[in-house]
């Protein structure tokens, strides 16, 4: 019978990194299922998910904490076995100018609805014409079968008028979130 295994890993950005939790996942017999990993601020921060026997996840976690050293630092946390529920699939894009509060306003209609924030992806850049900061922010929701999706989609583009940013809202389809 497999687990999964959660984890987040944060570090002063150097080589080699990934390379020791692959080691460890690898000895053990696990499989690295899916991760996303990005350097911000010096710093090298990811997430991680692998399966692994439940008679291995102990000796799994337990290798994966003794790297907690060297400023590299390790959580693992265990997912808990619930079933498929069906969803709506919706990815969200946002651009305007950057102003503190957006991410929390944004957040805060969503969570009002039950939406689930899959992945959320945000950067700056500078605007093509005035070079003053842009803030972008892509995202991928999953929405319960309950909530209207044009009721969502008008608090949305209602917050968009009221932030001053253009936001696009599209429907990519029914899912399973994964366990």
């Amino acid at each position: 019978m497999q687990t999964s295994l959660v984890l987040t890993i944060i570090a002063d950005d150097k080589p080699g990194i990934v390379e020791r939790l692959a080691e460890h996942v690898l000895a053990t017999g696990a499989n690295w299922e899916e991760s996303r990993m990005a350097r911000l601020g010096g710093k090298f921060a990811g997430l991680l998910r692998v399966t692994v026997t439940r008679d291995a996840a102990d000796a799994l976690a337990a290798k994966l904490t003794s790297l907690n050293t060297d400023g590299l630092t390790v959580v693992v946390a265990r997912t808990a076995d619930s079933p498929p529920v069906s969803l709506r699939a919706l990815r969200l894009e946002l651009v305007g100018n950057d102003r503190p509060g957006i991410v929390h306003d944004i957040a805060r209609v969503l969570a009002r609805q039950g939406v689930n924030i899959d992945e959320l992806e945000t950067d700056l850049e500078s605007a093509p014409m005035s070079g003053e900061p842009l803030f972008r922010a892509r995202a991928h929701l999953h929405v319960p079968s309950t909530v209207s999706l044009d009721a969502l989609r008008q608090q949305l583009e209602e917050l968009a008028g009221e932030l001053m940013v253009d936001l696009a809202l599209d429907d990519i389809g029914e899912t399973a979130p994964q366990a």
